[in-house]
C-alpha cells in the first residue's frame, strides 16, 4: 500500500467502491444531493464507527478540525452536523444494506477453508436474533411493549469465519418465526436453530429443500419412538432415536420420521434433547455442531460491545437501519482486513488499533506488524522474569 495514505485511506481502500456507486444509482442516492454525496456520508459514518463517536456533533467537531486532511480521506462535501442528519434520515437505507450483502459475498470465500470445529464438510449456519432497546419517546415507530421500545436484528451466521450471509433487520413486536419464512434453503447445508424457530410445517420446508436442521426440542412436544440406537454414555450422549409425531398438527406439518437425541453437557450438567433431519452424521456431533451455534451469539455481542449501535445518530426508521447496515459494512471491512493482512490480533485488538491509528500514514501491515513485534518482546520480557523468579 502507498505509505502517503493515511491508515482510513487504506481501509476504505478495501471497498469495491464501483458496486457502492451501483447501490447509489439503484436507488436514486444522489437525487438533489449537492455537495454532500453518499460517498461522503458512508465515510463519515464509517468514520465515527471506527473511532467511537458517541453524536453528530462528536463527529463533526473532529473532522472539522482535520481541515485540509478530510480531501486525503475521501471526504470531498461540507461535514456538518445538520448536512449529516439530514442525509442519514432521507437517503434510502438499503443503499447500505445492498453494499453490505456484496461485501458479505466477497468475504465469504476467503474463510471458506477454515476449520469448523467438528468433522464436517458441509456449511453450517446459525440463524438467530439481537434485541437493540430503543427509548419510546423517541422511537414511537419501535414500540414493542408498553413502555419500551426495541427493535430485533435477524441474522443469518456462517460458522466458519463468522460472516453474516443474511441480515434483517425489523421491529422487536415481529416474532422470529415470520423472518424463517424468508429464508431460502441452501440444499446440504445445516441450518442450527434456537427453540423460538420450532414450527414443525416450517423445519418441513427445510427437508423439502434436502437441507438439514438441528433444533433444541420442547419438554412438552409428544412422539412415539420408531428405533433406537446404541450411544457411548461416557461421551454424555444418553439417547439416539428414530421417532415419529403423535400429536395432530405438528404431525401435518411433519409427516415424516425424525431423529431426537438426548446428551448431558458435562459443564452445566444439563440435559439437551436436539431434533434432527439427518440420519447419517454420528451421534456425537450433532450435540457438537449445535455447539458451534454459540458463534452468533458472539458476533451480537462483538457488535453491540465494539460498534456504535446503541445510540444512533437519528430517530427515523431509516436513520437507524442506515446505521446499523454502516456497522454491519465496518465489521466485515475489519473481517477482510484481518485475513488479507494475515493479521494474528483478533478482532478487538485490530478494532482498537484501528481507532488510535486511523490518520497516520504507516502501511497497515507495517503498523501492526510493530505492535505484534512490540507484544512479542513484553511476552518474552515476562517469561524471563518467571525464569529468574
Amino acid at each position: 500500500m502507498n505509505s502517503g495514505k493515511t491508515v482510513f485511506t487504506q481501509l476504505m481502500d478495501f471497498l469495491p467502491v464501483h458496486e457502492f456507486r451501483r447501490c447509489v444509482a439503484r436507488y436514486r442516492g444522489q437525487y438533489r444531493a449537492r455537495s454532500f454525496s453518499c460517498w461522503d456520508q458512508f465515510l463519515c459514518m464509517a468514520f465515527a464507527q471506527l473511532t467511537y463517536r458517541e453524536s453528530l456533533r462528536d463527529i463533526e467537531t473532529c473532522l472539522r478540525a482535520l481541515g485540509g486532511k478530510l480531501y486525503h480521506l475521501g471526504i470531498r462535501g461540507h461535514v456538518s452536523r445538520s448536512t449529516l442528519a439530514d442525509a442519514n434520515e432521507t437517503r434510502d437505507w438499503r443503499i447500505f444494506a445492498d453494499f453490505a450483502r456484496t461485501l458479505m459475498l466477497t468475504a465469504r470465500p476467503l474463510y471458506a477453508g477454515d476449520p469448523l470445529g467438528v468433522e464436517l464438510e458441509e456449511t453450517a449456519y446459525a440463524l438467530d436474533c439481537t434485541t437493540i432497546d430503543l427509548c419510546l419517546s423517541l422511537f414511537p415507530w419501535a414500540r414493542y411493549r408498553r413502555l419500551n421500545a426495541a427493535i430485533k436484528m435477524h441474522t443469518l451466521l456462517d460458522l466458519r469465519g463468522s460472516i453474516p450471509v443474511g441480515i434483517d433487520i425489523k421491529p422487536a413486536k415481529i416474532h422470529e418465526i415470520r423472518v424463517f419464512d424468508q429464508l431460502l434453503p441452501e440444499p446440504g447445508a445445516f441450518y442450527l436453530l434456537d427453540r423460538a424457530y420450532l414450527d414443525f410445517a416450517r423445519l418441513y420446508t427445510l427437508t423439502q429443500c434436502l437441507a438439514f436442521f438441528i433444533i433444541r426440542a420442547r419438554k412438552d412436544f409428544r412422539f412415539r419412538c420408531v428405533a433406537s440406537r446404541a450411544v457411548d454414555k461416557s461421551t454424555g450422549l444418553r439417547c439416539d432415536q428414530t421417532i415419529r409425531l403423535v400429536s395432530f398438527y405438528p404431525l401435518q406439518g411433519y409427516p415424516e420420521n425424525l431423529r431426537r437425541i438426548r446428551y448431558r453437557d458435562g459443564g452445566t450438567r444439563n440435559h439437551l434433547t436436539f431434533l434432527t433431519n439427518n440420519f447419517s452424521l454420528p451421534t456425537i456431533t450433532i450435540p457438537q455442531l449445535y455447539k458451534r451455534r454459540w458463534q452468533v451469539e458472539l458476533f451480537f455481542k462483538w457488535i453491540k460491545q465494539h460498534l456504535h449501535v446503541k445510540a444512533f445518530f437519528g430517530t427515523t426508521p431509516n436513520a437507524v437501519k442506515a446505521q446499523l447496515w454502516i456497522a454491519i459494512i465496518t465489521y466485515v471491512l475489519i473481517v477482510k482486513l484481518k485475513h488479507r493482512c494475515q493479521l494474528r490480533q483478533d478482532l478487538n485488538e485490530v478494532l482498537q488499533i484501528l481507532s488510535v491509528t486511523i490518520l497516520e500514514k504507516t502501511p497497515v501491515l507495517q503498523l501492526f506488524s510493530e505492535v505484534q513485534r512490540a507484544n512479542d518482546i513484553d511476552s518474552f520480557r515476562n517469561q524471563l522474569m518467571l525464569f529468574e523468579i
